[in-house]
């Protein structure tokens, strides 16, 4: 497990997606706006600490080890969970992302949706940032879903979402938001579920964690 006092480029990047992941869509606000909405978040101002100490982590491990890495692949860590999207060239690329990732502490799960392909340009990014935007906006000014507490990315015209969402409700409103975007091709969640379903016939359900693809 890396346990150090983070580089000065991890220390610049923490900086960075403090500001960033904190923000709704089209704002860039100063480190204590920043904190005031990390405090909002189901996670606390504590675990988005943790969550950005550890994506700087492994931003720095991925600089060091395959600089490639960082241009190929997307990062999103939420309570410890590592969301890993993008596309690479060789299936030795995708294990190594998914390795490093598991060496830094703080990281108690990593979910690969790293794709091995050789499809993909300038205009698939442009329409997949276009398509992450879309969502963002419609989810900022929805005022049904807490959307501070989801993390988006697209790849390939796929939304992939992870987070907390209040209830299956407000999650399935996520999804149909999304699918009202042009050119999504898919949706895939890793959001966990803060309210427990009702037990069923007798069996207790517990909050949803796994992946939920959806058309």
């Amino acid at each position: 497990m890396i346990r150090k006092t983070p580089s000065v480029l991890a220390s610049l990047l923490l900086l960075v997606f403090s500001v960033q992941a904190c923000a709704p869509v089209g704002l860039v606000l100063g480190a204590g706006a920043a904190t005031g909405m990390a405090a909002y978040q189901e996670r606390g101002v504590d675990g988005v600490a943790r969550d950005l100490r550890t994506s700087s982590y492994i931003f720095e491990v991925y600089a060091r080890t395959n600089h490639l890495l960082l241009k190929d692949i997307s990062i999103e860590v939420y309570e410890g969970r590592v969301l890993l999207v993008g596309q690479v060239t060789t299936q030795a690329m995708r294990a190594q992302a998914v390795r490093l990732a598991w060496t830094v502490d703080g990281t108690k799960d990593v979910i690969n949706e790293i794709h091995v392909t050789q499809a993909g340009g300038l205009l698939d990014t442009a329409r997949d940032a276009w398509i992450t935007t879309q969502l963002e906006a419609k989810l900022t000014f929805d005022d049904k879903v807490l959307a501070i507490n989801y993390a988006i990315e697209t790849v390939g015209g796929i939304i992939y979402l992870i987070g907390i969402a209040q209830n299956q409700e407000e999650l399935d409103r996520v999804k149909n938001q999304a699918k009202s975007i042009s050119y999504v091709r898919h949706i895939i969640s890793h959001v966990r579920i803060k309210t427990p379903q009702p037990a069923q016939q007798g069996s207790a359900q517990g909050p949803a964690v796994g992946p939920q693809s959806d058309p």
